[in-house]
């Protein structure tokens, strides 16, 4: 494993160079990201406490709002106090934490937006087998084997990176630390490197996303047997899964299927889905479930 020995730290471009724009990203991301953390800690403590809130699709939402906090909590605080900072840098070993963990709290996302969405599909073709199938033993089981899946991403992506020889400029011209930034850094030719990315970050955006679509047409098809009320309701729960997949998806497979090349709307593209996502993922689960609404009303009114 080659290892960088001539950079010590980096310096973050950041979204903006100017001072006015700077104050006013620090503004609106700090509250965009104390929006986020809270809005998914009340879905957190909101689905723990609860006692009607037990079934597999809260118990994989719980997991999905846990992983947005981490994942913007990886990627906003950095973003925040650089705004107001004179000098905006990252230390090496900072920057290959910042990469190895935005990695493990995306992949993890991927994964629990394809169990929710697995969920739905047993819940919705297949009635009658539902607590069967999507027992808690299963459902652990499953977000178990997502928590191992992000790992072996995430270490992969790191061994790429830790292998990637800085000798000349640190400025990374993005407001976190990525793959395909420092690959316009690296003293190396880095053809294969960014081949091995696209393979393995491209490659589990693209196939995820054609696995939950794929998935969501079926559901579709199925609720034709449904009645009304009953298609309703699997509407109003699907539409949100698939809203939350697109914004989520969009983003992701834009920045990590293509070649080694890098567009100034990279940086605002990314925003979509390492501030946005954590941070509509909430209200989207919140404002289109009655179940969850109802829930959060008991406890929270009732601690009140």
């Amino acid at each position: 494993m080659v290892m960088n020995s001539t950079v010590n730290e980096f310096i973050l471009f950041g979204l903006t160079q100017d001072p006015r724009k700077q104050k006013a990203i620090f503004g609106v991301f700090l509250m965009l990201y104390l929006a986020t953390l809270l809005g998914n800690f009340f879905i957190v403590v909101t689905i723990k406490r609860s006692s009607t809130l037990g079934s597999p699709m809260y118990f994989f939402l719980f997991y999905l709002s846990f992983t947005d906090a981490c994942l913007s909590t990886t990627i906003a605080p950095r973003l925040i106090v650089d705004a107001i900072s004179q000098r905006k840098t990252i230390s090496y070993k900072e920057c290959m934490t910042q990469v190895f963990s935005a990695h493990f709290f995306g992949c993890m996302e991927i994964f629990v937006l394809i169990l929710m969405a697995f969920d739905r599909y047993v819940a919705i073709c297949k009635p009658l087998r539902y607590t069967t199938i999507m027992n808690r033993h299963v459902c652990s089981v499953l977000v178990i084997l997502g928590w191992v899946g992000s790992c072996i991403h995430s270490s992969a992506q790191i061994l790429l990176a830790l292998r990637l020889p800085f000798c000349g400029s640190n400025v990374i011209d993005h407001y976190f630390c990525d793959l395909q930034p420092l690959l316009k850094l690296a003293c190396m030719d880095t053809y294969v490197i960014n081949l091995l990315v696209v393979s393995n970050s491209g490659a589990i955006c693209t196939v995820s996303f054609i696995i939950l679509l794929i998935s969501y047409v079926i559901i579709l098809y199925s609720l034709r047997k449904y009645s009304a009320e009953g298609r309703r309701k699997a509407l109003s729960t699907c539409t949100s899964h698939f809203i939350v997949v697109v914004l989520f998806f969009g983003p992701c497979i834009f920045i990590y299927t293509r070649p080694a090349t890098t567009f100034p709307v990279d940086k605002v593209v990314a925003v979509f889905y390492t501030i946005g996502a954590p941070l509509l993922n909430p209200l989207i689960y919140t404002l289109r479930n009655a179940e969850v609404k109802n829930a959060m009303k008991k406890l929270w009114c009732s601690k009140i």
